[in-house]
């Protein structure tokens, strides 16, 4: 049922963490991977999807500007074979710790920008391009849900925005047969996110407030968007999938 083969996928921000398992994880079920990149180098990524016999297509892009993501993916359904069947908005990130007290509006509106904006400029662009029966999956967070750690607030607002958003667009997308998920990832390790921003104890303490008493892999995450891009999730709108270990229940 998760058999993938001959789709074509574009995977924002795929270069590391996240994103790069899930382009892995979308070649190694059988689709052809275009995907984004931003600061980190594609080359790995690459070589990675061509050992598996598919092809890899990575382009340079702010997934802030909208102008920017419409040449994008343009190019990456031209060299596809002319469509995208599975389009994954992973493109995102926190953009630093900033209490609501001394936030600025700068840093608001990037972060806005950034994990929302840039899923809304992404899916605009590729559903002209997109035949029906296609499968549009956004990578959201638990921050989403339970407001995240401390400074986190405009992400989280952001994340929380992408499942309504994500709802939303199930209804409108539904009469063409696209179906619309979110996946909600919890504690993920070894990502450049928390090398970034979670100092080592509360790294752990996030391991200890799991029931599996684990941190998340990108792998866990990949596995469940691959699983909505499947046959098997035909019937599967407009849900948020939570991968967090039972850290949190809604």
């Amino acid at each position: 049922m998760d058999n993938l083969e001959g789709r074509r996928a574009l995977v924002t921000g795929a270069a590391t963490g996240i994103g790069r398992a899930t382009a892995l994880a979308l070649a190694q079920a059988g689709a052809d991977i275009a995907f984004t990149h931003l600061t980190h180098d594609p080359a790995e990524t690459v070589a990675e999807i061509e050992a598996l016999g598919r092809r890899a297509i990575a382009y340079q892009l702010d997934a802030r500007h909208s102008w920017d993501v419409d040449r994008v993916v343009v190019q990456a359904a031209d060299e596809l074979g002319g469509g995208i069947d599975i389009l994954v908005n992973n493109a995102g990130g926190l953009g630093g710790r900033q209490l609501v007290t001394g936030m600025d509006d700068q840093h608001w509106h990037q972060v806005l920008d950034l994990n929302i904006s840039s899923v809304f400029y992404a899916t605009r662009a590729v559903l002209p391009l997109m035949p029906d029966g296609g499968r549009i999956i956004t990578i959201s967070s638990l921050a989403g849900q339970n407001g995240g750690g401390t400074g986190a607030v405009a992400y989280a607002t952001a994340k929380a925005a992408l499942d309504g958003f994500t709802r939303a667009l199930a209804r409108e997308l539904g009469p063409r047969g696209i179906t619309v998920n979110s996946v909600a990832p919890g504690f993920i390790g070894g990502t450049p996110f928390h090398a970034m921003h979670t100092p080592e104890p509360a790294q752990r303490a996030a391991v200890e407030g799991t029931p599996l008493k684990r941190a998340g892999a990108p792998e866990d995450v990949a596995a469940a968007v691959v699983y909505l891009a499947s046959e098997g999730a035909g019937f599967v709108s407009g849900a948020v999938l939570d991968v967090n270990g039972g850290a949190y229940f809604r």
